[in-house]
Parts: structure tokens; C-alpha cells; sequence
């Protein structure tokens, strides 16, 4: 079989959307992510996002995630936002709710319309931040509750970072000024760091207001990146914790602009956009 697959972004963020279906003959998913997702000699993306039917009760599908390396998320708010815009794009779903099964659990979707053909509006909830060095993980000793202003030594230099489990694990710094530090540089050493022995998304956050902060993503298994809606989320809720913003702040990265909210029940909850790019049909062997 040759896979269909639809191309969807989250301003920027760009993910391939394949029914599982159209994979059964796949032997290996992370090495088709690898190739599909190459720029050069693919499709192109930060991702692919496979989405299939739930034969469970509490969901109504499923929704594995595979980065550009070949290794599976356990969650990517853009990619799935693509996945649940797929699915209403192609008028599979058209209910007022949406709940999708991932690996870190239950999400749920709300559509709050289109702001242009195939541009679609949702609230996502994409769970409660885990801020201790278990649930990260990250390797401390003694482990520590939460890591707040932990001082983390980078080729010979001390950053102090916050850091959490908010679908994967996220590493926050807060900046001043974006051009006065080598981001991507200190993003890539410690993306792959030893105390983090299941890599981590690093965001780098720069308080502007109390309901307004500028991001830059260096994220786990892609590198830069436009936007991501599990940095977003980390990003504010880094800014949040350390009283830096309020808990519903407007979050803007290069791709453009989210709003961020931190409910009083823990759940953080994320509105942007998923905009349908093109549909093809992968071809190689």
C-alpha cells in the first residue's frame, strides 16, 4: 500500500497526518517517520501523526506521534491539534467535543470554529504539569518535589531552569534578550544532557508582561522549531510558577501566537490554530 497522507501546521509547526490504516504494511513507523519527515528527500514536517478509531469507551480515537528521528512522542499539542483538525476537515467527526487517547493519556478537543477554509480554532486540554524530578524525568539526587531555579551545569556554565512533565519532559530558561544568548546551542546540549535521560524539550522564555510571553523552542527529536504546543504550555506555566505572568497569558514563538491557560483544577489548556497544508501520496517502497 501506498500511504495517503494529509499535511496540516500549528503556525509553523507542520505534522503529517496518516490513518493507521494506511500503515499496516509498515514494519517499522519511526523509520517511515524518518524518511517521510526528511526535507530534502520526503514529504517534510516535524512530525507525523497517526490517528485511528478507539474501541474504547472514554475516547473516540487514538493518536501516536513520531518525531523527525524516529522516536515516539508521548505527546505533541500541535500534532494532535492537526490530527483532530484532519478529522474534521475530512468530516469524520463533527461533534462539539473530541476525545483522543495518547500515550500520556486522555485529551480533550473543543472546535470554537474556522478563521478561514481549512483553518481551524480549538481549545485543547493537554493535561497537569508534573514538576517532580520522578515524573520528569530528571535525574537529581536527592530528588526534589519540584525543580524550580535548579541550577543546571551546561559545558561549564550554570543555567538556572524549571523544569516538568507536560506530555514530555520540558526544560524552562528565562531570557531577557534572544539575540544575547547562543539559544540554539545551549538547546541542543541539553536536549541530549545526562540528567535528563529521556531527553527533553528545552524552552526559553522571555516574560514581557503578565499576560504576554515570548518563546524559543529547541525541541526534543526535531531541533528549532516554529511552535509547539507542549513548549507553549511549559513555557507559561514555567512563567506561572515562578510569578512571572498570570495564569492565562497570550504565548507568542516564531510561528505566532497561542493563549495559555492554567485552570484552578490543574488542567492547562491551550487555543490555537491547525491549518490544512496540502494532501499527497507516498510513493517510495
Amino acid at each position: 500500500m501506498q500511504p495517503q497522507f494529509t499535511k496540516f501546521h500549528g503556525l509553523g509547526n507542520d505534522y503529517l497526518v496518516i490513518e493507521a490504516e494506511q500503515l499496516k504494511d509498515v514494519e517499522s513507523l519511526g523509520e517511515f517517520a524518518r524518511r517521510i519527515c526528511n526535507r530534502h528527500y520526503g514529504a517534510g514536517g516535524d512530525g507525523i501523526a497517526i490517528i485511528s478509531k478507539s474501541e474504547a469507551d472514554d475516547a473516540d480515537f487514538n493518536c501516536r506521534i513520531f518525531n523527525p528521528d524516529g522516536s515516539e512522542a508521548g505527546l505533541s499539542g500541535n500534532g494532535t491539534r492537526c490530527a483532530v483538525a484532519y478529522l474534521y476537515y475530512k468530516g469524520l467527526w463533527s461533534d462539539d467535543e473530541l476525545r483522543l487517547s495518547t500515550r500520556t493519556g486522555l485529551k480533550r478537543y473543543f472546535p470554537r470554529g474556522q478563521q478561514s477554509p481549512g483553518k481551524f480554532l480549538f481549545e485543547s486540554e493537554l493535561g497537569q504539569p508534573k514538576f517532580d524530578t520522578a515524573s520528569i524525568p530528571m535525574s537529581i539526587t536527592p530528588p526534589l518535589d519540584k525543580v524550580v531555579n535548579y541550577p543546571l551545569l551546561v559545558n561549564g556554565e550554570r543555567f538556572p531552569v524549571t523544569a516538568m512533565q507536560m506530555g514530555n519532559p520540558n526544560c524552562c530558561i528565562f531570557v531577557d534578550d534572544f539575540n544575547a544568548l547562543d539559544w540554539r546551542r545551549i538547546g541542543k546540549a541539553i536536549e541530549i544532557h545526562e540528567q535528563f535521560p529521556d531527553r527533553t524539550n528545552v524552552v526559553f522564555v522571555r516574560p514581557a508582561k503578565r499576560d504576554f510571553i515570548e518563546l524559543r523552542i529547541w525541541e526534543r527529536g526535531v531541533g528549532e522549531t516554529t511552535a509547539s504546543g507542549t513548549c507553549s504550555c511549559a513555557g507559561a506555566v514555567a512563567a506561572m510558577v515562578n510569578d512571572k505572568a498570570d495564569r492565562d497569558v497570550r504565548v507568542l514563538m516564531e510561528g505566532g501566537e497561542v493563549r495559555i491557560q492554567w485552570r484552578t483544577d490543574g488542567e492547562v489548556v491551550i487555543t490555537a490554530t491547525a491549518e490544512v497544508v496540502y494532501s499527497g501520496q507516498w510513493l517510495q517502497t
